[in-house]
């Protein structure tokens, strides 16, 4: 597509691109200065010129790049093609699937493109970008895309700054928004013109499954960091006693009405709360309040007037005022999408909550990302979801 930047790769990082770890990150280059224009491809090499990968040049997070192939092959237009249809194939069983018609079809790096995620949500395909370097191909990514599929309409979201708004529609027909896509056979409202946020996080849809067709029936249901609502919306289906959403956001509570009223479900048994989520745990502490079911889904960063969440440092003390406000014998799903620690450390997150309580419990099962999230086993960070279903035990 355009002149090479060799790549001199330090020696101690060698052996972990030529094993296929795909992020490009600065202290594995010793040429870092030659990096200038994002979008660029880049040559990866070692100290005696030996070629190792191709990439391209494009800042995201703490990464300068991806490496797209440790083939000897160009980046080039077929390239890309090969990576997206390749990818749609994977994705063909949803298609079908008239139960469930919002999904991931390519997951960046884990579909061979790191920088690039696209989703399908009723016909109407929303691309994310996730670095200056992955946009320069967007041209190329559209033109290809729109040729492989059967769709409404095509949108895009920037995940990055540059200081440019563009129109978040790029081709087809535009959406009358809410889109109203099924998953599982629940109804959720999609808006893909507002901004960073859809409406519902795909990645935990079999976490909502479960909790619908397992764990609701009959329940009380605290539904924290809510968002709109989905997980109580899965509950309430489920046959929960009744449901208590809680997220701090304003939007909340109207996106949460929402999505109950779009699945027949009425709010006499349904509370929503717009309450920061930590005052909330204190004012249920302090109410005596206990739920059957608590779901605790935090970002991985939270900040509020007065209260600040790091997933890495705060989550197990988040849990045990969680373990304060759950039955006896009920359950709490811990979940978090924080990448910086894996599914072992997790769990010693919650091993350490409950013995600092001095409470038992029993690990029901465990979640990670859905099929369509596709992951690849060199870059663990890309599995980032951890969803583990505990049990309170008598004591």
């Amino acid at each position: 597509m355009e002149n090479e930047i060799i790549v001199r790769i330090n020696k101690r990082y060698i052996k972990k691109y030529e094993e296929g770890y795909p992020l490009i990150f600065k202290e594995a280059v010793n040429n870092i200065e030659d990096l200038k224009v994002e979008g660029s491809i880049l040559k990866l090499v070692d100290d005696k010129n030996k070629y190792i990968a191709r990439g391209y040049f494009g800042r995201q997070n703490k990464g300068y790049g991806w490496v797209l192939t440790r083939k000897k092959e160009e980046i080039d237009q077929m390239f890309f093609q090969n990576k997206i249809i390749t990818a749609l194939n994977k994705r063909a069983p949803f298609y079908f699937d008239e139960e469930t018609t919002a999904y991931r079809v390519f997951n960046g790096e884990g579909d061979g493109i790191g920088g690039l995620t696209i989703d399908n949500y009723d016909g109407y395909y929303l691309i994310n970008w996730y670095s200056k370097g992955i946009y320069r191909f967007k041209d190329t990514i559209v033109e290809i895309l729109s040729r492989m599929i059967v769709y409404k309409g095509i949108y895009q979201k920037k995940r990055f700054d540059d200081g440019i708004e563009e129109d978040e529609f790029i081709m087809g027909e535009k959406g009358e928004f809410p889109v109203i896509v099924k998953e599982n056979g629940v109804n959720f409202a999609i808006y893909l013109d507002e901004g960073d946020m859809t409406g519902v996080f795909l990645d935990q849809r079999e976490v909502r499954k479960k909790i619908r067709d397992r764990y609701s029936k009959g329940k009380t249901v605290l539904n924290t960091f809510s968002y709109t609502g989905a997980f109580s919306v899965f509950a309430a289906l489920g046959e929960a006693k009744d449901t208590t959403s809680v997220d701090l956001a304003n939007r909340s509570l109207e996106k949460t009405k929402e999505q109950f009223y779009i699945n027949g479900l009425h709010l006499d048994t349904n509370h929503i709360v717009v309450e920061d989520v930590f005052n909330y745990f204190k004012y249920a502490i302090k109410k005596e309040m206990k739920f059957d079911l608590v779901i605790l889904d935090p970002p991985s960063f939270a900040k509020s007037k007065k209260n600040i969440f790091s997933a890495d440092k705060d989550y197990k003390d988040l849990l045990k005022e969680v373990i304060d406000i759950t039955e006896d014998v009920g359950v709490i799903v811990a979940s978090t999408n924080c990448a910086s620690f894996n599914m072992d450390k997790f769990k010693k997150f919650i091993d350490t909550a409950f013995n600092e309580k001095e409470r038992k419990y029993r690990i029901l099962e465990e979640y990670s990302l859905p099929v369509d999230f596709t992951t690849i086993d060199e870059f663990k960070e890309g599995n980032y979801l951890k969803v583990v279903f505990i049990k309170i035990q008598n004591q």
